[in-house]
């Protein structure tokens, strides 16, 4: 996957000591819950990132030079039984899953120029375990190339064309054209 990162980002990759973060944004029918690896609050990009410390985890993302939909999955450990409810009224498939690396400063602390996308991808339904004492929420999400793999069930007639254009009459003469003759050249 090519990435857009800044020269800061790369300069701050290659050095000697390096502080990195994840920041994960997953969607859910009511907005976004957005966390990073940290712990407390965390500003970025006009938008507030939850401190999930050790609770939080992202699976290994593979990366490789074939067209691939590979996936990701985020789980969130120590869960509430109130956010475990939350979670089955409010998850939903296909809605969009981000993962990005950033780096802070090693002197200042501050976040490194424009955190890279590593990972987006649409999600699946959620997982949860509940042990009792605690729960775990893990929700999967699929590369967007896995629409790719979905049939489009879609037709050349005029009643499909008025799903998107009302009104339009490119394909309104289509069903007599089925059965015409049409002579070529002669």
């Amino acid at each position: 996957m090519a990435r857009n990162v800044t020269s800061a980002f790369i300069t701050a990759s290659r050095a000697g000591t390096v502080l990195p973060f994840l920041l994960a944004e997953v969607w859910d029918s009511e907005g976004a819950l957005r966390v990073w690896s940290g712990y407390g609050d965390l500003s970025w990009d006009g938008e507030t990132w939850i401190g999930t410390g050790d609770m939080g985890q992202v699976s290994a993302i593979q990366e490789t030079a074939d067209l691939y939909a590979g996936g990701a999955t985020f789980s969130l450990a120590g869960t509430p039984a109130s956010l475990v409810s939350m979670a089955l009224g409010t998850m939903r498939q296909g809605l969009p899953a981000k993962l990005y690396l950033g780096f802070f400063d090693t002197t200042t602390l501050a976040i490194v120029a424009d955190p890279a996308l590593l990972f987006s991808g649409l999600t699946d339904v959620p997982e949860i375990e509940d042990s009792g004492e605690q729960s775990r929420i893990s929700i999967s999400a699929e590369s967007e190339l896995i629409r790719l793999e979905t049939p489009v069930y879609r037709r050349y007639t005029h009643e499909d064309q008025q799903l998107d254009y009302p009104g339009d009459k490119g394909f309104e003469y289509v069903p007599t054209l089925q059965d015409r003759e049409i002579t070529f050249g002669g």
